[in-house]
């Protein structure tokens, strides 16, 4: 498990036995199955969660429906906002299949910033990656019909089509699970 987490920092920095070390005794790995709710609304939580093995759902529930905004897989993260503001939580966090996490605390990274000063660089450079990142996907979303929306997931994220129900698909892509049936029929004819 740890090993995950050290190859992954290891495309953005080196890792001394030391540090490898001081990670290993924060105790941060947890495993959790499938249907674990590790946020859900209105709760106040410290726990920033990164996955090194599973897919974690975010989503809001709204007029009784789920709304799904993200999915977070292999070596992504999520810090809720409850986190960083100490308010009650305006969505869920669930585990969509047995996920292998490291969960932290702002105390937990404060602790090592403070024992390990570059880490605090790691952390930056991670961040500004992630960010470039969501607003590429969110400008692409926004500017995209549904169909190309698929067509999106298809070429950016495939493994999700195999990972996760339809239903929660359909909702990620901001259409009932009806539209993504006629959209994956429309993209098949096109095929043969």
């Amino acid at each position: 498990m740890k090993n995950l987490l050290f190859d992954f920092i290891e495309k953005y920095m080196p890792l001394t036995q030391t540090e490898k070390q001081a990670l290993t005794d924060l105790d941060l790995f947890r495993s959790c199955k499938k249907g674990t709710v590790l946020l859900a609304e209105g709760q106040r939580s410290p726990y920033g969660y990164f996955v090194l093995k599973g897919c974690i759902r975010k989503y809001y529930v709204i007029d009784g429906e789920e709304k799904t905004t993200d999915f977070y897989t292999e070596m992504q993260g999520e810090t809720p906002e409850c986190v960083v503001t100490r308010k009650s939580s305006g969505y869920f966090l669930a585990c969509t299949e047995d996920s292998l996490i490291s969960v932290s605390t702002p105390a937990d990274e404060a602790k090592i910033f403070t024992a390990f000063p570059r880490f605090e660089t790691l952390c930056r450079l991670v961040s500004e990656d992630l960010i470039m990142k969501k607003q590429a996907s969110f400008d692409n979303f926004k500017n995209s019909s549904p169909e190309q929306r698929y067509e999106n997931l298809l070429a950016a994220r495939p493994d999700l089509i195999q990972r996760v129900p339809q239903h929660q698909l359909a909702s990620y892509l901001g259409m009932k699970p009806q539209s993504l049936s006629r959209i994956k029929s429309r993209l098949m004819k096109k095929k043969s």
